[in-house]
């Protein structure tokens, strides 16, 4: 996505900051285009950013509608989409970022919080940040709250020679 709304860590030196994100009409339709929605009327997030040892921790909150094809139905139908934000970064070479994240390896264990992510440079796009918390939220397998599926068997198919084979005495 284009336009980031971005973050400096030399920001932080005066304390935590709050930032509200209300994403434009272009940005909406560029993310909407990218994640494969047919639409994106609404995309907004509150974060606080504050320093967190060398680097800085983001905590928010974003709400949005999103328009997907209901897969039972092939209808376009609207539904709200919501999540929290909480990420930690910390500058390549930090000794509070694990030898794991600097090696692109990562071992995920759902008993600890997550290691913070590597962040070359000094900044970090709020903008991307909320489109991968987005995308993570969306359902892959969208259905419409009153879409029901109905399966009916299909008719037995009356084969021409079925006529013939009761014609033909039966084995013995």
């Amino acid at each position: 996505m284009t336009g980031g709304e971005w973050l400096r860590l030399g920001d932080l030196a005066a304390g935590p900051i709050r930032r509200r994100l209300e994403l434009g009409a272009d940005a909406r339709e560029a993310l909407s285009a990218q994640l494969g929605l047919e639409a994106l009327p609404v995309l907004e997030a509150d974060f606080e950013i504050r320093p967190w040892m060398d680097g800085c921790q983001i905590q928010g909150h974003f709400r949005g509608e999103v328009a997907q094809v209901c897969g039972v139905s092939l209808e376009v139908f609207t539904q709200s989409v919501v999540g929290d934000i909480d990420v930690r970064f910390a500058p390549m070479g930090s000794p509070h970022l694990p030898a794991e994240v600097e090696a692109g390896e990562i071992e995920v264990s759902l008993d600890t919080p997550d290691p913070p992510e590597a962040l070359e440079g000094d900044l970090i796009d709020l903008n991307a940040l909320l489109s991968e918390h987005l995308a993570l939220a969306i359902d892959p397998f969208p259905r419409r709250p009153d879409a029901v599926f109905e399966w009916a068997a299909e008719a037995e198919v009356i084969s021409p020679f079925a006529a013939l084979s009761a014609l033909k005495p039966p084995p013995e």
